[in-house]
């Protein structure tokens, strides 16, 4: 997986690609460590395919948006769909147009993309309503909330518009490092604040008129020059109740109390994905495949798990008694939540898992480089 970072130019208007930088190379190369053999399938855990659906290949951030039993998908070359996730039936499926750089927000009826031309397009029901140019590139889904799409773009700025008519309603801009990931960052709603990842900062912002109401910091800039100095937040987030956990870019995971703004706790860690929880652990893993849980209360490690090294692996999810993880051959592997051993793995379509696994309506849903979307239930 190669990660290519943007130089920001100086003025609010755009962002520019000066350079490309292979942050994380997954290509073969001899000096490569070899993924770790799997063993055999412990089979612990009954999961079954339920349904499956198909969208287009997907070669962007895709964040996979459930709400109220559906979950929205979309593909690079246009297409937005939602599906009933009891039984992967279509409910809609529209094609915008544009090829998509980040995607999706939406609320159960909204749906919100961002095309490669820095448009925000807005959809209700599959019909497009509006859309709006963007300052800046934007590699984060938007957010859908209490009537607004909000949006984060790489040139550190938070915007929020109307959700009928589009109407810009604020615009935040922040100052930041010269360089940011082509990747998905953070932006949540959590209680009436909205909170954002900016550089690594946690920030939270008045939904109504965008101002700052706290930071909190999980990492700061370090090193010499613009490549050593990046920091940013990274998604997925583990959020439990008011406290928010989140990793900083091959350098931190902390939590934040988002209700106060207050940093509850960091740790070093070096991965590249973001972190998902319960109310006991934050799960999150590693550039190097290891897997790492850390107590939610104080950030020690409760176990670390070294059976998937090197197997390129997306963001944990927690279902059940197990924590699950896609990897780049199309797998997805459960893991026991109190140790980290394997409880039983699943295939796809033989194509690396895009995304963060999700759960929707008591389905595991897990989508595919290749554009297939699985849904599995336990037996």
């Amino acid at each position: 997986m190669k990660f290519d970072v943007l130089l920001t130019a100086a003025s609010k208007v755009a962002v520019c690609t000066v350079v490309v930088v292979s942050l994380i190379s997954c290509s073969s190369t001899p000096d490569q460590p070899k993924p770790a053999e799997l063993a055999p399938n412990a089979s612990l855990l009954g999961v079954r395919l339920a349904w499956t659906a198909k969208v287009g290949a997907i070669g962007f951030p895709l964040d996979v948006k459930v709400s109220d039993g559906t979950v929205a998908v979309a593909s690079s070359d246009g297409v937005v769909a939602s599906l009933d996730a009891r039984t992967g039936a279509e409910l809609w499926r529209a094609n915008i147009g544009s090829q998509i750089a980040a995607g999706v927000g939406s609320d159960g009826r909204f749906a919100a993309v961002v095309t490669r031309s820095n448009e925000l397009v807005s959809l209700d029901g599959g019909r497009e309503i509006w859309r709006q140019k963007l300052p800046a590139q934007g590699f984060t889904a938007p957010l859908v909330a209490g009537g607004r799409v909000f949006v984060l773009a790489a040139d550190r700025s938070v915007t929020a518009f109307d959700g009928l008519s589009g109407r810009k309603l604020w615009a935040q801009q922040r100052p930041g490092e010269s360089l940011v990931l082509r990747q998905a960052g953070v932006l949540l709603a959590v209680g009436d604040t909205l909170v954002a990842g900016l550089a690594g900062r946690l920030v939270g912002l008045n939904p109504t008129n965008g101002v700052i109401q706290w930071e909190s910091p999980i990492a700061s800039p370090r090193g010499t020059n613009d490549i050593e100095r990046l920091v940013d937040l990274v998604g997925r987030v583990s959020r439990d109740g008011e406290v928010v956990c989140a990793r900083a870019f091959q350098a931190m995971v902390g939590c934040v109390n988002a209700a106060r703004g207050n940093l509850l706790w960091t740790k070093p860690a070096f991965g590249y994905v973001g972190v998902h929880g319960d109310d006991k652990q934050v799960y999150g893993v590693e550039s190097d495949g290891k897997i790492i849980a850390w107590r939610r209360l104080d950030g020690e490690r409760a176990w670390v798990s070294e059976g998937l090294r090197y197997r390129k692996l997306t963001a944990p999810l927690v279902v059940g008694r197990s924590i699950a993880v896609g990897d780049e051959n199309g797998l997805v592997h459960l893991l026991s939540r109190e140790d980290g051993s394997a409880l039983t793995r699943v295939e796809t379509d033989g194509s690396a898992v895009v995304a963060a696994p999700v759960l929707a309506a008591g389905a595991l849903v897990v989508v595919t480089r290749g554009g297939g979307i699985f849904g599995f239930l336990p037996e």
